[in-house]
């Protein structure tokens, strides 16, 4: 029989040690006896030690912007958990910008920034408000007429709530990412340690040194692993596009690029999936994490950053296309000419400032390219409610576009489909509740259910 399962509790480095000597010693250690940390398993990289309990820190994070999140916290490593505040649903980030908070943010981590630069940057961040301000009301009235169109079921209810969120979840497209925002961030101690050593953008290291700070703070001991000479001095920043390339796509783009395994393929059980995700944890699903889909999609940043909240996607360096993407609400009020204007506006400060500011300068709807990679489980996970018509319109259509590709690779029986298919299809119920949109699923049986759409 097992003898006994019990919650640690102690301080990093006792945790750390307790778990060190689990590996080294044939008893059973007991909590409070510290070993060399250092010498024993930071140098040496047994670093698993360090990633029990007591080595997770949850920090609130205010005034970073969302530029230094897609290209900074977010963009690389998979191993932590954030919640954000949402572009999508505070309209006052919006409508009431805090401009003066930005202009300290450019001065403050971009001190050398000469006056005429500045003036630009601060009038290209206003031509972006602008824009939005100007087109929200029409927006939103042109939302409600397509919500109407598309879905002939809608409540009158989901109506007013939703069409002016979506009408401010396309036409931020004119916004730059510069703009604050607030979250929760979540990592363990060697991931601060790996962070402290790499962090490249000017805002991204201060925000990492805090953290480290604020750590150091409560747990001197563990001053070990932050080595200020191993700190990262150096920035990394994408390429600004060519003025030459500027043009507008009113669709995402989605490419199958390889897909091995489909024939070990485990169609996952409903109740496997939700409410708690089992696919990485019954044994009858292992194959279903080596079986691949490999793809390269264009999105906007503002689709990127949503995309790079599935952590166990793979994903390659991105760069930007050179493409603004215009969403259809934008495409029906006819900003297509606006949105060439601005992106190219952006390309030409973003080249008299340095690299790091350019980057976090873009537009929401500055496309960018990478390639992705998952496994069967992971996509699986990833794709759960793309197709839901309550997704964002642009993830709507990647996820579409996938399931075209795959169908067209596969065949119209393949297995692999029924990844990307909203519930609704399967079950012919919402399972939104309250939230329903309003579409026709009677649809499933006898029309197209997977069809483009403008909201």
């Amino acid at each position: 029989m097992i003898k006994k399962v019990e919650l640690l509790d102690g301080k990093p480095l006792e945790v750390a040690s307790h778990a060190a000597l689990r590996c080294y010693q044939s008893e059973d250690p007991k909590i409070g006896q510290i070993i060399d940390v250092e010498g024993r398993l930071f140098i040496p990289s047994h670093h698993t030690t360090l990633q029990h309990a007591k080595s997770f820190f949850t920090f609130s994070i205010e005034g970073i912007s969302v530029g230094d999140i897609i290209f900074g916290l977010h963009m690389v490593h998979p191993f932590y958990n954030s919640d954000e505040r949402s572009g999508r649903y505070c309209a006052t980030m919006f409508l009431e910008p805090d401009f003066y908070g930005m202009e300290k943010y450019i001065k403050g981590y971009w001190p050398n920034i000469k006056k005429k630069e500045l003036k630009d940057v601060l009038d290209y961040i206003r031509m972006g408000v602008d824009l939005y301000q100007k087109n929200i009301s029409v927006a939103t009235e042109v939302a409600k007429k397509l919500i109407k169109k598309e879905r002939p079921f809608v409540s009158e209810k989901y109506l007013e709530a939703n069409a002016p969120k979506i009408a401010q979840e396309q036409l931020r497209m004119f916004i730059s990412v510069i703009f604050p925002t607030g979250l929760d961030f979540t990592v363990n101690l060697t991931v601060l340690a790996a962070l402290h050593r790499t962090a490249w953008t000017p805002a991204m290291q201060h925000v990492v040194s805090e953290m480290v700070r604020i750590v150091l703070e409560k747990h001197p001991e563990l001053g070990f692993m932050f080595n200020p000479d191993k700190k990262n001095l150096n920035e990394w920043s994408m390429e600004l596009p060519k003025e030459e390339d500027v043009n507008v796509a009113k669709q995402p783009n989605h490419r199958l690029l390889a897909l091995s395994g489909e024939n070990n393929f485990i169609l996952p059980d409903s109740a496997d999936t939700h409410p708690i995700d089992l696919l990485h944890f019954r044994p009858k699903y292992m194959d279903n994490s080596i079986g691949e889909i490999r793809t390269r999609i264009s999105i906007s940043a503002a689709t990127m950053h949503q995309d790079q909240r599935h952590r166990t996607i793979r994903r390659g360096e991105p760069s930007f296309t050179g493409k603004f993407y215009l969403p259809p609400i934008l495409s029906e009020i006819g900003l297509d000419q606006e949105a060439k204007k601005y992106l190219t506006e952006w390309i030409r400060i973003g080249k008299n400032v340095p690299g790091t500011l350019a980057m976090i300068l873009a537009p929401y709807g500055a496309m960018v390219s990478y390639d992705k990679a998952g496994s069967f489980n992971a996509v699986v996970h990833e794709q759960g409610k793309r197709l839901c018509w309550c997704a964002q319109e642009e993830i709507y259509h990647a996820g579409l576009f996938l399931r075209q590709a795959i169908e067209k690779e596969c065949g119209k029986q393949s297995k692999l489909l029924q990844i990307f298919e909203p519930p609704c299809y399967r079950t012919g119920k919402c399972a939104e509740g309250g939230r329903y949109c309003g579409r026709d699923i009677k649809l499933r049986k006898n029309g197209d259910y997977f069809v483009k759409r403008k909201i």
